[in-house]
């Protein structure tokens, strides 16, 4: 008996125990759990609770103005409307109208101008939990006829609501700086996507208590946050600066058959970007229209292409107008411009290899000035071996080349420099006049600004300021662009370089830049291009390029000017890249107030120049055609059937719109005088179309691309019919 009360008694102990350890595991299994619910799930749990008891509308803000320098709009946001669902509420009205998403999708599919499947999917829209999502996004910048045919439905859920949408009113006007937006707004590119976070502003948001028909609860608040508005932000672009930029850029492209044309205007004083042209270009309205003309193995490397900006993006081995960097280096240094005097005979030896200067004939003996005026590849050879590759490396990284200028635009790139431990003999031949370090045109821009700027580098940028108007209406300011700077050389050394490139223009290979009454200073530069594939040089491809200064003694103003692959048959940069740059001063002068930059005499400069055309012997018809296609104007003396003569004399360069005196007779007789035209650095093709419009034969000599000399100079009087010694260069580098 006690035997066996022992037992139950044990027995029972046992089971207490068991069930307690049971319900320990138990209790903490559930206290784990509810852990986990609580603080490791419990934002996620607290959301899909939330999306289930609110309705939430994410009010867009108005993206900001991009402005010029002047307040001109070039980038703004109009009022457009979107489209969303609201699930819950279209999930009820289908109830009460017993109806399915089958049912309405074609209706609201056709009114936005969609598929039915892409609306089917909106109206499908689930939870990453999977369960039915309470709002959905459907499509945004609709016009206000498209949101009308919309409201019309009348599907309750369907919401329709105010939406901006980017606008530039320029078209394609300083696109690649402008850049463009995605369909949310965000910036892709160029200014856009740079200041970005100050141009979106911050969105708005509403949250209304809902019940389980999806209905706003008539006692609740809702939650309203109102947007933020985006900044504007006002660039150093002068609108009216940049249209010449283009304009010049555009008739380069096409009169040259180029693949592309990029022009810069900078102000040196204070790094401003006035203007920035690339062509082509694209219109960021419709920025995805056009891609397909440019290269590219997909449709994404296409579109990349057309919105890449090339004044910033690309590099280039700059040619000649990299002298005067080898020049300014040497000045300072003290081993050139010192009196001395350089020799050329066309060619020199470096290590065993034979480096032939443009001129193939040699310039003979020169000062320190006249190689700059003449573009002498032997002497700056002279001048980088005075200098030492590590002195001249030195400079080259001094005035930024080999990194990034800084510029506020994205994807710029910085350029191959060698360093002193790598630069050869040869490479530091090459170097000193313009080969085998490479650099982008911007950065360019901003080491040549040094030398206008008395020796102080500094940096480039398209931001003048950004801003905001406040709630009592006044225009505040956030921050200015405060560019870096650096004194790089000295003032004494950069004033007397200024001197010699005046004469580059007035006297040597840019003097087709010269204006009469403007002190212009340039130095032009034709560089052959290098294959990324394999690092030779390409056969017939050449960067033809223009840099250039004014007033020289006070440079206020700087233009770049950039040809790539110039196929009409010049590519010369004294021939094609300086009228462009002649066009694009011109119409700065003239609209600048004449207290930034003063001419000195009054006479007709803004036209381009034009070669009087022989038309003597001519019947007056046909010599009138023949001047209009040359665009001169032409008085007549006489009632004669034929054209006896012509003033001033066929060969004579006059500016388009001059008008010339036409003298008639009976007869073709004629005086037969002839003035030779100035026809260095054209082909050998361009050489005989000019010699053949006023008369005269050409005989070649040599074997090169280009006129680098004539028997007879320009403004000499022969005859017609007289023939013209001409010798053809084998290099291009000016």
């Amino acid at each position: 008996m006690f035997e066996h009360n022992y037992r139950d008694e044990a027995t029972t102990k046992k089971r207490m125990w068991i069930t307690v350890v049971f319900l320990t595991i138990l209790f903490f299994g559930l206290t784990l759990r509810l852990a986990y619910v609580m603080i490791i799930k419990g934002s996620d749990y607290s959301k899909m609770a939330t999306e289930q008891w609110t309705s939430r509308i994410e009010i867009d803000a108005v993206r900001g103005k991009i402005l010029d320098r002047n307040g001109a709009e070039l980038a703004v946001s109009g009022n457009v409307y979107r489209v969303d669902f609201d699930l819950n509420a279209i999930r009820e009205y289908l109830k009460k109208h017993k109806s399915t998403n089958e049912d309405i999708a074609p209706k609201i599919a056709a009114a936005l101008d969609l598929t039915k499947e892409d609306v089917l999917k909106k109206l499908n829209t689930k939870l990453p939990s999977g369960a039915d999502a309470g709002a959905a996004h459907v499509v945004r910048r609709i016009e206000k006829d498209v949101a009308d045919k919309v409201k019309a439905l009348q599907i309750n859920g369907v919401m329709v609501s105010p939406d901006t949408k980017r606008y530039y009113p320029n078209n394609n006007l300083l696109s690649h700086v402008l850049g463009n937006t995605n369909s949310d707004g965000k910036g892709l590119n160029g200014v856009e996507y740079q200041y970005d976070k100050d141009l979106a502003g911050t969105p708005g948001v509403r949250i209304a208590e809902i019940n389980r028909k999806s209905e706003e609860l008539p006692y609740t608040i809702s939650n309203f946050t109102a947007p933020i508005p985006g900044k504007d932000v006002e660039l150093t672009i002068d609108r009216q600066i940049q249209m010449f930029a283009d304009k010049a850029a555009s008739q380069a492209l096409s009169d040259n058959k180029a693949k592309a044309v990029s022009v810069i205007v900078m102000n040196p004083k204070n790094g401003e970007i006035l203007a920035m042209a690339n062509k082509p270009d694209f219109n960021p309205n419709n920025p995805y229209e056009g891609a397909e003309n440019f290269d590219g193995a997909t449709a994404s490397d296409k579109l990349q292409k057309m919105w890449r900006n090339r004044a910033v993006s690309d590099s280039f081995e700059p040619g000649s107008i990299f002298k005067v960097f080898t020049a300014i280096a040497a000045m300072e240094e003290g081993v050139a411009d010192k009196g001395e005097t350089y020799s050329c005979a066309g060619s020199v030896k470096v290590l065993n290899r034979i480096i032939k200067c443009w001129k193939r004939s040699g310039h003979g003996t020169e000062t320190f000035g006249e190689i700059l005026k003449n573009s002498c590849n032997v002497a700056f050879i002279e001048v980088g071996k005075k200098l030492g590759k590590d002195k001249l490396a030195e400079y080259i990284k001094k005035f930024g080349f080999g990194s990034k200028s800084g510029v506020d635009l994205p994807g710029e790139a910085k350029g191959i420099t060698k360093s002193p431990a790598t630069i050869t003999d040869i490479d530091l031949a090459t170097i000193s006049f313009g080969q085998t370090n490479t650099v982008n045109p911007i950065q360019f821009m901003a080491g040549f600004n040094t030398i206008a700027n008395n020796g102080t580098w500094i940096q480039p940028h398209v931001m003048r300021e950004v801003s905001h108007v406040d709630d009592q209406g006044n225009r505040v300011v956030d921050r200015k662009f405060e560019p870096k700077t650096q004194q790089v050389v000295s003032k004494e050394k950069t004033t007397k370089l200024r001197e010699y490139l005046e004469k580059v223009v007035s006297e040597g290979s840019a003097k087709r830049t010269f204006i009469d009454g403007y002190h212009i200073a340039g130095k032009t530069g034709t560089a052959q291009k290098v294959n990324s594939a394999n690092g030779t040089y390409e056969a017939g491809k050449y960067i033809s390029s223009f840099v250039g200064m004014a007033p020289a003694n006070d440079p206020q103003l700087t233009v770049m000017v950039s040809i790539d692959e110039a196929s009409a048959g010049e590519y010369y940069g004294g021939v094609i890249a300086v009228p462009v740059a002649k066009t694009v001063f011109n119409d700065i002068f003239n609209y600048l107030d004449p207290s930034v930059i003063s001419k000195d005499t009054s006479s007709n400069t803004d036209a381009p120049d034009a070669i009087i055309p022989e038309v003597r012997g001519m019947k007056i018809d046909e010599a009138k055609k023949k001047l209009k296609d040359s665009k001169i104007d032409f008085d007549i003396e006489g009632q004669g059937e034929y054209v006896t003569d012509i003033k001033p004399t066929p060969g004579y360069t006059v500016k388009e719109g001059s008008k010339v005196n036409l003298y008639s007779g009976s007869s073709g007789n004629y005086n037969r005088d002839v003035i030779v035209p100035d026809i260095k650095g054209y082909t050998k093709e361009g050489a005989t179309k000019i010699l053949e419009k006023v008369g005269l034969k050409a005989e070649f000599s040599g074997k090169g691309l280009m006129v680098d000399e004539q028997t007879i100079q320009p403004g000499e009087v022969v005859k017609k019919g007289d023939s013209i010694g001409l010798t053809l260069s084998d290099d291009v580098d000016d």
